[in-house]
């Protein structure tokens, strides 16, 4: 599976505490268009089950721990996220879950598209079908 990757970012650490930011199109490929968060997820849910036809997105968790599964319809690959200094990028055209969320988790999205609800893929035959047919 090509496209997805861990990606640490600048790190400044303090005795009064630590800092890190990050950039778009010089810490991750694109313009950032949309942010929003996940938290508060019951103990044994997942959040996710769908792909984007556009949207990439870099995933970050900003406090506690959680496994982000991808899948290009024939590769499956787990990353565990715990540290709030470096993120998970993920391209178009990948089917993505969230699960193993830790008490008190919280992690920040980070999109390349507004919200535009014909960009999802919420069938997984159906995204089997169109990466099949090379339509994303």
């Amino acid at each position: 599976m090509n496209g997805p990757q861990i990606i640490n970012l600048p790190k400044f650490l303090d005795a009064r505490g630590n800092l890190s930011f990050i950039e778009q199109e010089k810490h991750i490929p694109f313009v950032i268009k949309r942010a929003y968060w996940i938290y508060d997820v019951p103990g044994g849910e997942c959040r996710g089950g769908h792909a984007y036809r556009n949207n990439e997105e870099f995933i970050i968790s900003l406090s506690g721990s959680f496994d982000v599964v991808l899948n290009d319809g024939t590769e499956r690959k787990v990353f565990s996220l715990n540290r709030s200094y470096h993120g998970l990028y993920v391209p178009k055209g990948l089917w993505r879950e969230m699960e193993n969320f830790s008490t008190n988790s919280l992690a920040l999205i980070l999109s390349s598209t507004d919200y535009d609800a014909h960009d999802y893929i919420r069938d997984y035959d159906e995204f089997l079908k169109l990466k099949r047919n090379g339509e994303i």
